[in-house]
Order: C-alpha cells, then sequence, then structure tokens
C-alpha cells in the first residue's frame, strides 16, 4: 500500500503535525505545492492550516485527485481555536465543504488539531491583517464572539503553541 502525508503551512505547526504523523506511519510528507501526482497513492493524509476560513493547499491539492475509490483519505485542519468546540467545528467543516469536491468530502476522515502562533514570525501582511482583526474583535459583543474570536483575541501578540503529538492517534488509527 503507498501513501503520503501532505501539508499545507505557512508558518510551521501543520508541518510540524504532517511530519510527526509521517513519522510514525513511515509514510513520507512534503508541502501541496510539490506533490507530483496524488492519483498514485492509496492513503492521502492531508494536514492543513487554517487560515481566512479556509485550510491551505487544500482545495488545490484534491482538485487533482481523479477519484476517492479505492483510496483512504484523511484531512487535518490545525487552528488556533479549541477543536473540541462545537461551534469552531462546525464553522471549519462548513468552509471545507465549500473547498471540497462532494465526494472528498464525504470519503475523508476529518480531525481537527489545535496549533498555534507566534507573532514575531509573521509577515507583514500577516501582522497588519492580524491586528485589524484583533481591533473588530475586540469591539464584538460578547455574544457574537466565535470560538476562534476568542481564541485569537487571548493570543495576539504573543508566542503560543497548543501542538500535542497524542491527538494524532485518531488519525493514524483510520490509516
Amino acid at each position: 500500500m503507498t501513501g503520503i502525508v501532505i501539508y499545507g503551512s505557512e508558518y510551521g505547526t501543520a508541518k510540524q503535525y504532517a511530519e510527526e504523523l509521517a513519522r510514525r506511519t513511515g509514510l513520507g510528507a512534503l508541502p501541496y505545492d510539490a506533490l507530483d501526482d496524488i492519483n498514485k497513492y492509496e492513503v492521502i493524509a492531508y494536514v492543513g492550516s487554517l487560515y481566512a476560513g479556509g485550510v491551505l493547499g487544500m482545495k488545490q491539492t484534491f482538485a487533482k485527485l481523479a477519484t476517492c475509490e479505492g483510496k483512504t483519505l484523511a484531512i487535518a485542519t490545525v487552528g488556533l481555536a479549541d477543536p473540541t468546540d462545537a461551534e469552531n467545528v462546525a464553522n471549519i467543516e462548513a468552509n471545507m465543504r465549500r473547498q471540497l469536491p462532494k465526494e472528498v468530502y464525504e470519503a475523508a476522515h476529518i480531525f481537527h488539531l489545535r496549533g498555534g502562533i507566534d507573532y514575531s514570525k509573521l509577515g507583514l501582511k500577516h501582522k497588519a491583517m492580524m491586528a485589524l482583526l484583533y481591533r473588530k474583535a475586540k469591539g464584538l459583543p460578547e455574544e457574537e464572539k466565535t470560538a476562534e474570536v476568542r481564541a485569537m483575541i487571548e493570543t495576539y501578540g504573543k508566542q503560543v503553541s497548543f501542538v500535542d503529538f497524542a491527538s494524532l492517534e485518531p488519525l493514524i488509527a483510520v490509516m
């Protein structure tokens, strides 16, 4: 059986999870933009960072998949907000449905992992974007703040990591 761990990571947290997943499963790992042919793999794990409501590189990666038949698909998102929060998960999965072909979404085992952020490593564009989002989020009435918004407010300007490699175990179990 051939398999691959593919990742979309802007600042490294999704890459950390992907490399650990590859190590634990004995599969190779590579960034989504280095993938040559997704169709040659029977087991495909995608680990992608959450950015602006989407999963980095996921849409581009799975657009290349000819069929889900005979394949095991696992997708893990990596974000700041608590992945046990039902509202957060519902928002992430609604966005995933818009990014993925229906066949892929329905065939995939979907997981959500908690990542981290280090504001000192953000590029100028992302720092500016986060500053705007932070100001907007702070002004929201409390009842309108989602788990993702609260996590962003709590971690703004800081270096935090919620990486927990033990959270990979359910993903490994389906591979």
